[in-house]
This record gives C-alpha cells, sequence and structure tokens, in this order.
C-alpha cells in the first residue's frame, strides 16, 4: 500500500512582480493545483483565484470521481467560473490562468492540465516532464521549426496557446500514471523552471535532510533572479 509520506508548498511573489498572480491548492482527498494568472493589471490574480476556490467549492461538496474525466470537469468549471467573472465585472476582459492539477488515489495518479505551468514526476533519479507547455514556441519545437536553443531565446517563448477563463470551450489534457514507492511528484508554474535549471530542481529533490523542499525551490528561484512569481506543490509517496 502506498501512503502519503509528505506534502510541502510555497507560493512567492519573486523579485520583480507587484503582484503575485499564482495560486495554489491542497485539498482532501488528495488533489494538487498550481494556476498562474495572466492579465496582469487586468486581474491575472484574480482569474487564478477563482479557479482553485472553485475546485476546493466542487471537492467540498463531495464532487467526483477524481479520475481523468473528473479532473477535466473540473477545469471546465474553473473556465465557467473566470468566464462569468468577466461577464459579471467586464474591465477583467483578457484575464485567465494556467491550471496543472494532480489526484493520487491508491497506486494510481490523475492528471489535468491547460497552460505552461508544469507536473513532474521524479522516480529512482529520473525527472520526466509529464505535462507539455501549450505555448507558441512549444508548437514551433514539435514541428522541428526552432531548435532547443533558439526555443530559449525566442520573443515569444512566453506566449501562451492555451489557457483556463479565455474561451467558451478549453482544451484539457488528461492522463494517468502508476504510482511506486518512492515516487516524488512536483507541481509548479514557470516562475521556477525559467529560473532554475532541471537538475538543480532534482538535486533538491533528492535531498533526504532537506525539510521543506517547495520553500528550497523558491528560495532558489529567487537566487536566481526571481523575474516571475514562483509556486511549488512537492508530494512525496513511499510503500507501508
Amino acid at each position: 500500500m502506498i501512503v502519503l509520506l509528505k506534502v510541502s508548498q510555497n507560493t512567492d511573489i519573486g523579485l520583480v512582480r507587484e503582484l503575485n498572480e499564482d495560486s495554489i491548492l491542497c485539498a482532501s482527498p488528495d488533489v494538487f493545483v498550481v494556476a498562474d494568472g495572466m492579465g496582469g493589471h487586468v486581474a491575472g490574480e484574480v482569474a487564478s483565484h477563482i479557479f482553485t476556490a472553485t475546485v476546493q467549492r466542487k471537492l467540498s461538496s463531495g464532487y467526483g470521481p477524481l479520475d481523468e474525466t473528473g479532473l477535466k470537469y473540473l477545469v471546465v468549471e474553473g473556465n465557467e467560473a473566470i468566464l462569468e467573472s468577466i461577464r459579471e465585472y467586464p474591465e477583467r476582459n483578457g484575464m485567465g490562468t494556467t491550471a496543472t492539477m494532480l489526484h493520487i488515489e491508491e497506486q494510481t495518479a490523475f492528471w489535468a492540465h491547460v497552460g505552461d505551468s508544469r507536473l513532474y514526476r521524479l522516480r529512482n533519479g529520473v525527472m520526466e516532464k509529464i505535462t507539455v507547455d501549450h505555448t507558441y514556441v512549444e508548437e514551433l519545437l514539435a514541428r522541428g521549426a526552432i531548435s532547443i536553443a533558439e526555443a530559449m531565446e525566442h520573443p515569444d517563448r512566453h506566449k501562451l496557446m492555451r489557457a483556463v477563463g479565455v474561451d467558451k470551450d478549453v482544451n484539457v489534457d488528461t492522463g494517468r500514471l502508476e504510482v511506486q514507492a518512492g515516487d516524488v511528484f512536483l507541481l509548479c508554474t514557470d516562475g521556477l523552471t525559467n529560473m532554475v535549471t532541471l537538475q538543480a530542481i532534482q538535486t533538491i529533490l533528492e535531498a533526504a535532510d532537506c525539510q521543506d523542499k517547495a520553500g528550497a525551490l523558491v528560495d532558489v528561484a529567487k537566487a536566481g533572479g526571481g523575474q516571475d512569481n514562483i509556486s511549488v506543490i512537492v508530494v512525496e509517496y513511499y510503500e507501508e
């Protein structure tokens, strides 16, 4: 039987931004969410908060099941809640959010994803990126139109092709993974991955003496420049 060992979470404004547009959620039963709002002065922080608050409300009402389909429709509910807010407050038009969600049930992990926040799994020394970034540059890479080096410097590298709260119909990626003892899951916004190398992230996740891995990851992102808001959830599992 696989049981939860530890969850650490942290969200930080970073060193440059005036607002923290990120929102995170760790809710029962073992549901984890990171959301990176967009819209700046338009109300990106409102969009991400509406999304996580909607998920929390649905979970509190006994929503289920929480498989791929269930998580997908939680994203759809969050999408509608943001659009409803825009209808009520037209000045919020243009706000939206990424959404990356994880639910672990016994030995299966279910996930749903929109945008460029990320879900990773660390297993036996290997970091695996589970989600695909829904960005213009990622599409160019997939077509072989640019190299990885070119992608790192592309002027449109932060341009999202999908987000929650932008269109009536939201296209949600979903999937499931087997969970093994020793697995570590990382959910994070791009304020972490744009500032910290994957190797440095893995080193922290593997540090047995680190009691607050989410906090340590935020600290290293800020040490690297802290150019964006930084949000991190680390979920560690072991076998009993």
